[in-house]
């Protein structure tokens, strides 16, 4: 019997409702796999209806696996919010890029299908240069034409800062729906969330649980103390997360795990306050995640964190 349980949700800025909480399908290894499919078809029973997955030029593509189980599933397509990513080397080639992924997923059209990345990669797997051909603003402009063919419901960003965002925006005729980054307390994009908030760009989280490497920060386990013997540390996270107005898409293959991510508490101003305050303490401001370079003095995929407009250094550590 599936789960009646009904997720929050958010309105974009093209009117479609997103739920609030999201399946990641990124499971810690690369490519497709069962172990995704399975993960799926526990996430739609227990009562997600928002599955986030990854283009099919990437090394971390599972579109494939995704597709499975929405074809084994009972719930109506029209019923499940799906996202999907354009791949750095599919800059040049939007629609193609699209058609594939939706062979892939066995669907007619997406949700929500973001450009992964600001930078793109050629055919030999050079990053292109801000300024080089195709630019993320030429991206965007084609991933613009895909809402007329109703492929895509909805488009937007992941990764991209104030910075490319005030580039992206000063020339786009469509503002995106979503923005997807890293997000949670030791990372929180404070001034990116109110920057997106006031242009109705949606912040949505990936790593919101921060790969559970702070998780057990003092902070974080008496607010959950404070809550009851059955509150998880990730339910503090993701209720922090969404209650802030931004969506989440943790992960796990853990039914148990998936069952308690989609439940929310309700926190305090002054728990609120807490959270939004945890990067302040010493050494707490950083990125969790592995793609960061030390090479040009702190880089991501070839380009600088200036040129990103991240205000890292070297290993993804604050300023």
């Amino acid at each position: 019997m599936q789960n009646t349980y009904v997720c929050p949700r958010f309105k974009l800025n093209n009117g479609n409702i997103m739920p609030a909480i999201g399946a990641g399908c990124w499971l810690g290894s690369a490519g497709e796999d069962e172990h995704v499919t399975a993960m799926v078809e526990t996430a739609l029973d227990l009562g997600y209806r928002h599955i986030d997955t990854v283009g099919f030029n990437s090394s971390s593509g599972n579109e494939e696996s995704v597709g499975r189980a929405l074809k084994k599933t009972s719930i109506p397509r029209v019923d499940i919010f799906l996202t999907t990513k354009l791949d750095q080397k599919d800059h040049s080639r939007v629609l193609e890029a699209l058609d594939t992924s939706l062979a892939k997923l066995g669907v007619e059209y997406v949700d929500l299908y973001l450009m992964h990345w600001p930078m793109a990669f050629n055919e030999s797997d050079r990053t292109l240069q801000p300024g080089e051909s195709p630019t993320f603003v030429e991206t965007w402009k084609e991933m613009e034409k895909l809402l007329a063919t109703g492929k895509a419901k909805a488009i937007g960003v992941s990764n991209f800062s104030v910075q490319t965002l005030s580039v992206l925006l000063a020339q786009a005729t469509v503002v995106p729906a979503v923005n997807q980054v890293e997000l949670h307390p030791c990372l929180p994009q404070h001034d990116l969330l109110a920057f997106c908030a006031e242009r109705g760009i949606l912040l949505t989280a990936y790593t919101p649980l921060g790969k559970h490497k702070f998780a057990d920060d003092p902070t974080i386990r008496s607010i959950a103390e404070a809550h009851g013997p059955e509150t998880t540390l990730a339910q503090v996270l993701l209720s922090w997360g969404v209650q802030r107005g931004t969506a989440v898409i943790p992960k796990s293959l853990d039914p148990s795990r998936l069952r308690q991510n989609l439940r929310l508490i309700e926190l305090n101003a002054s728990e609120m306050d807490a959270l939004n305050s945890l990067h302040k303490k010493p050494g707490m401001h950083r990125s969790m995640c592995s793609f960061h370079s030390q090479t040009l003095g702190g880089s991501c995929f070839g380009w600088t964190y200036k040129q990103l407009g991240w205000e890292m250094i070297a290993g993804g550590i604050h300023l």
